[in-house]
């Protein structure tokens, strides 16, 4: 089996698992190729520039002062077996595992669930809208069954949705509110989009950025659906 390839590592974070000292190591490869990517480097597969069995040797030397490790990208589950063997391997030297997913391969997380302790699940958009965020149209459903996947399991999670205003309006998020609701979701982050790489023909402003965090209204009505809200502006 080919080795997990790693494009890129935190040493230290205490955003992207919530409660815990974490590191975070983001694999090479995605399915998706999503408008507001941050990582467009790590999009196509190749052999990753950290060596894993270093990484491993490093987070050794972590044991006792950091609690977690998370998985992201890219997408940590298209390298399939290997992401799960490298996971089992980290589990066992006594870290959290977390996982960071486009839950675009719902049967790989069935098979990761029982290494993985916490999951940040992207729903980027109504279905409709996800062929042309994505690039997929199987993207949608994917991420769906891959929510049911996790729902199943018990553990805690985190639903996060990035508020590009050129694929999602605030009826949009709305209706995804009560998607997830509906589904018995009880944490969800609702986050700005960031413009990395707009190009001239598809700016936005930071007007149509703000109209989801500007709205009180529409804020009180959504946090009243869940037990905890995360706005991340």
């Amino acid at each position: 089996m080919k080795s997990v390839q790693i494009g890129g590592l935190v040493s230290f974070t205490t955003i992207d698992y919530p409660g815990k000292l974490a590191a975070v190591l983001f694999l090479v490869g995605c399915p998706l190729r999503c408008a507001y990517c941050s990582n467009p480097h790590l999009l196509t597969p190749h052999d990753g520039e950290y060596d894993p069995e270093r990484v491993f040797d490093w987070l050794q030397s972590r044991v006792g002062k950091l609690e977690a490790v998370v998985f992201s990208g890219g997408e940590a589950l298209m390298q399939g077996d290997a992401t799960i063997e490298y996971m089992r391997r980290v589990r066992e030297i006594g870290f959290k595992i977390g996982l960071h997913t486009n839950g675009f391969y719902p049967d790989t997380l069935r098979r990761a669930a029982d290494l993985v302790d916490w999951i940040g699940l992207d729903f980027k958009a109504m279905r409709e809208k996800y062929p042309d965020l994505t690039g997929q149209h199987i993207a949608y459903d994917n991420m769906i069954k891959s929510l049911d996947v996790w729902l199943a399991t018990g553990k805690d999670f985190e639903v996060r949705i990035t508020c590009d205003p050129r694929f999602i309006d605030k009826s949009d998020l709305i209706k995804i509110a009560e998607i997830l609701n509906e589904r018995g979701v009880s944490d969800i982050a609702i986050q700005k989009y960031i413009p990395h790489f707009e190009d001239a023909a598809h700016k936005t402003d930071s007007a149509s950025r703000e109209q989801f965090f500007n709205d009180g209204a529409m804020r009180e009505k959504i946090n009243s659906m869940f037990q905890s809200v995360t706005w991340r502006e």
